[in-house]
């Protein structure tokens, strides 16, 4: 169930260029937190309350029911970012959350693959460490711009996961887009898990569909409201109707959707 908190910052930190990491004190979200959800948050003003006036969407990188703490990884790339990357260790921010559908893990799937692209990666990373818990098979596609840009990259390295990176630049793995592990790698997935920019995730739906693998897919949409009222974040999924298609909310009917039933870049 979705709660409104004042939480206070643990740690923040600048992992690369305008690349975040914070840790949150918020027992009661995550309490209640699974992997693939979100949170919904602002900065307490000091000064105006309602500048910016909307909050903005971050997924869960990490949850830690035992310490009552939640971690998201976020890119300062406009202002309500840029005002979250200067707020310092003990600052509050005042959250709604966990929101959303999150990942699902089938019982009767073994192998599993995760394909990451840039700033999609952050959400990928709970649910490897529960199937690594777990003791599943799994192999791990990340790409990016750059070295700097492989969230959780470090901590990938250490654990019992297959890692594969691509990266644009070259700075690190295989120069290119990480869509071209996908023939070489995936010849006996049972389910895989996708998060990144659209064109990503619409080639290793191809994949997925050409080679019979189910799986899912957290999309990223501009959102509003949080709570399905404002249909700002609005996608096209495919559903038994006359027309084929339906628009869902990503906020609470997502942002996890199942692989095949997507349709991008429409």
């Amino acid at each position: 169930m979705s709660k409104r908190v004042i939480a206070k910052i643990i740690s923040q930190e600048e992992i690369s260029p305008r690349h975040f990491k914070m840790v949150i004190d918020a027992p009661e979200v995550a309490k209640e937190a699974k992997i693939g959800q979100f949170i919904h948050l602002k900065w307490v003003a000091k000064l105006n309350e309602y500048d910016p006036l909307l909050r903005r969407p971050i997924s869960l990188n990490e949850i830690d029911k035992e310490a009552g703490t939640i971690t998201i990884i976020y890119r300062a790339i406009g202002r309500g970012t840029q005002l979250l990357a200067t707020l310092k260790v003990g600052d509050q921010v005042d959250i709604m959350g966990p929101i959303g559908m999150g990942f699902s893990i089938p019982e009767e799937a073994n192998k599993f693959v995760v394909v990451g692209g840039g700033m999609g990666i952050a959400p990928l990373y709970p649910v490897v460490k529960k199937l690594v818990d777990e003791d599943k098979e799994v192999t791990v596609l990340i790409g990016a711009e750059n070295k700097g840009q492989l969230l959780n990259l470090a901590d990938y390295e250490e654990m019992n996961v297959k890692l594969k990176a691509a990266t644009v630049d070259g700075s690190y793995g295989y120069q290119g887009f990480v869509t071209q592990f996908l023939d070489d790698t995936l010849a006996d997935t049972n389910y895989i898990y996708t998060c990144g920019p659209e064109v990503m995730m619409e080639v290793v739906q191809e994949w997925a569909l050409a080679n019979n693998v189910k799986g899912e897919a957290s999309l990223e949409e501009r959102m509003g409201c949080g709570t399905g009222a404002c249909l700002s974040c609005v996608c096209k999924i495919k559903v038994r109707n006359e027309s084929g298609w339906d628009y869902k909310k990503t906020c609470i009917q997502g942002p996890v959707f199942p692989l095949s039933e997507v349709i991008f870049n429409d």
